[in-house]
């Protein structure tokens, strides 16, 4: 539609918008796995929507880096290496120790109260066994503490990086034990920030990403491990003789 301006008005795209959550949903539950192609026709069949609209949601997830489109490949979903995971909690711990410093310092007492219901909505679905709901209950909790850390520089850097955040997120939950650890180590933060202590705020933020990565990478690794194929899988050169265990 033409505005008196002349420019175009054009109102969202809400069908684009829905499959661009179905899939990032899936990614995130770990229903489509890092490393696996996803077939345009079959999802354009299951979900009953076009291939324009498909690949308008593709386009937005490949800008989120949750998945890669290759020519002649085409997109397959962002499998995270550990190289790739450390980068990403290095960054975290700096940009979310950072915030919680500044929110501890700077943060009214409706800001706290706001965080205080985000940490108690995380509990309740952490009970719960519905994965996407804890993982966008532990966004909001993070969404309320960058708004109140008064950084904009901070806020514009992390959109791209929470998408890739959340993918290794949803890889860290996947030890059972780890989701009480990290609803504890959240409460200690909240208490930090409660107890207007900036710098406990920001070693208490540091630990808790620490213990994240730790975990990851544990999870990373067995899923390597899980993958590499078996001794008696392995392809065998005939006629060349072997290296011997020395190489």
């Amino acid at each position: 539609m033409a505005t008196p301006t002349g420019a175009i008005f054009e109102k969202p795209a809400t069908l684009r918008t829905r499959v661009e959550e179905f899939l990032r949903a899936s990614i995130m539950d770990g229903r489509i796995k890092g490393g696996e192609r996803l077939r345009e026709l079959e999802l354009c069949e299951q979900l009953g929507i076009s291939r324009s609209t498909l690949r308008e949601a593709l386009r937005t997830l490949e800008a989120e880096r949750l998945i890669s489109i290759e020519p002649h490949r085409g997109p397959t979903v962002v499998r995270i290496t550990e190289k790739a995971a450390r980068d990403l909690y290095a960054l975290r711990a700096l940009l979310e120790g950072y915030a919680a410093h500044e929110f501890a310092r700077l943060a009214g007492d409706a800001d706290i109260e706001r965080l205080r219901k985000a940490v108690d909505a995380l509990h309740r679905q952490g009970k719960g066994s519905n994965k996407s709901a804890l993982l966008a209950a532990k966004r909001d909790f993070y969404d309320v503490l960058l708004g109140g850390c008064d950084n904009d520089l901070v806020k514009d850097m992390l959109p791209g990086l929470l998408s890739r955040i959340n993918l290794l997120r949803a890889t860290s939950f996947a030890r059972a034990d780890r989701l009480p650890e990290s609803l504890a180590e959240i409460d200690h933060l909240f208490e930090r920030i409660r107890a207007r202590d900036p710098q406990g705020a920001q070693e208490a933020a540091r630990s808790h990403i620490v213990n994240a990565e730790r975990t990851a990478l544990e999870v990373l690794r067995r899923q390597q491990e899980e993958t590499q194929p078996s001794e008696g899988d392995r392809p065998r050169t005939e006629g060349r003789g072997s290296a011997g265990p020395a190489g």
